[in-house]
């Protein structure tokens, strides 16, 4: 009997499956994924007398806990780093811990040693996994009872997932970038535009974004309500991964690359959902408010049915414009836009310029960091007047010392602008790289664009 046309987390789905119980599948689940939040789980372990079933297929890392200043390390910053530490020593996984050079953001380091391989299964506490679905993979996160079930079983059961295809067709405008088509896109289907589908990205605008761009447009999928989000693999992806410290090698390589080049739609596949859109009519992108679809283009103005509520703890007023708003400070960093090339892009605007408020920038690994300072990239921030941090996820989500003062505004690259997300009534401005590097100048949001067209005294 010939098979229906599949989509590709069909094609996942269906080969990961270990049985299908009232409707529900077991899912073998090929990389798990921690950092320190993960400590729940692992008291589960101990009260239950368990060990890992696959060790050699977890892999931790110290993040969120871990501070871009040493002086502004907490006893809980330490708590936590330490007790992933013991933690991992005690289960027998490998973990990279401050000192380590593989230690970064999990959806920046693990990507970067070749762990993330098109066709898997992956999984983290942490709702941010979707980022390694730029792979090809079908990635989401998970909830502790939930890690703690795949450190004893390497399985989790799932429910069937309605897949959404979002096909974006033509060329992002010069001056726009991946951050910008997520905002506009929350923007259009809002944050529930999405909820529960995995989402299938496809589209000629979607193909020429680099592989660090798709792992940002996968990583803000999770904004629209989203389960999961994934790019199918091609010739991008596999350029990417080779040479991976971790990647297949040899005849490895070989054998994966012939099964990854099947893991494309079929044609005929089918969709629960479809949204398509024009990349020509994405425009670098501000949220205004306290949701990310509360987004828009910077030269528009903020909603004159804008939600009163969003609007009194921003303290702004329905109709005015988004340029011209004052920042007090910036962020360029995080999982979504921590990357060499964000850093580049940042660096193209903060070139013999001087911030107006502070800036601080986080790499998203300590490898981003070491390539930012071998070309040059990590002396511009400092030029610039710029505060250069240690890698982790810093600002993005203000639980590792860094934070945004109550009433400050911050212009970040980060992925939430809940409120509180950035610290205690924070109020927080998502943007790309070449955005907050312009806000960081000016003082003020301002078209990134503008200032890429200036010329500057030699």
């Amino acid at each position: 009997m010939q098979q229906a046309p599949r989509n590709t987390i069909e094609k996942i789905r269906d080969s990961h499956r270990v049985l299908n119980d009232d409707g529900s599948d077991l899912l073998y689940v090929d990389r798990h994924y921690l950092h320190e939040g993960s400590h729940h789980a692992f008291a589960r372990m101990r009260e239950a007398g368990r060990q890992l079933r696959h060790p050699e297929l977890t892999f931790g890392v110290a993040d969120h806990y871990a501070p871009s200043s040493s002086t502004r390390a907490t006893d809980v910053t330490g708590t936590m780093i330490s007790r992933l530490r013991r933690n991992a020593a005690d289960f027998g996984i490998d973990s990279f811990d401050i000192g380590d050079p593989r230690r970064g953001i999990v959806h920046v380091a693990m990507p970067e040693q070749g762990l993330t391989l098109p066709g898997m299964t992956i999984v983290c506490g942490d709702s941010h996994t979707a980022t390694h679905g730029a792979f090809g993979a079908f990635a989401f996160g998970i909830g502790a009872s939930e890690v703690a079930h795949v450190m004893a079983t390497q399985c989790l059961w799932q429910k069937p997932t309605p897949v959404m295809r979002i096909d974006v067709t033509g060329q992002l405008q010069q001056g726009t970038t991946a951050k910008d088509l997520a905002l506009a896109i929350i923007g259009r289907i809002g944050t529930g535009g999405a909820t529960g589908h995995a989402v299938e990205y496809g589209g000629s605008a979607i193909t020429a974004l680099s592989m660090e761009e798709r792992m940002t447009l996968c990583n803000m999928t999770i904004e629209m309500g989203a389960r999961s989000g994934l790019v199918p693999p091609d010739e991008v992806t596999f350029d990417w991964l080779k040479g991976r410290p971790l990647a297949p090698s040899g005849p490895a390589w070989d054998s994966a690359l012939s099964h990854w080049r099947t893991l494309t739609p079929d044609e005929g596949a089918r969709y629960d959902r479809r949204f398509e859109m024009q990349a020509a009519e994405v425009a670098p992108m501000v949220t205004w408010g306290t949701s990310p679809e509360h987004v828009a283009p910077v030269n528009g103005r903020v909603p004159e049915d804008a939600d009163p509520d969003a609007l009194g703890y921003m303290g702004l007023i329905a109709g005015m414009p988004v340029e011209g708003l004052g920042v007090d400070r910036a962020f360029i960093g995080s999982c979504t836009n921590g990357r060499l090339r964000d850093l580049q892009a940042a660096a193209n605007v903060l070139k013999g310029r001087r911030v107006a408020v502070p800036l601080l920038v986080s790499p998203g690994s300590d490898a981003v960091a070491r390539a930012a300072e071998d070309s040059g990239i990590a002396d511009i921030f400092r030029n610039a007047g710029a505060e250069w941090g240690a890698s982790g996820c810093s600002l993005c989500v203000g639980m590792n010392g860094d934070q945004v003062a109550p009433g400050e505004r911050c212009a970040s690259t980060s992925n939430r602008n809940f409120r509180g997300r950035q610290g205690p009534g924070a109020r927080t401005h998502l943007m790309s790289p070449e955005m907050v590097a312009a806000a960081a100048v000016t003082g003020r949001i301002t078209d990134a664009r503008t200032l890429l067209q200036e010329e500057l005294p030699a």
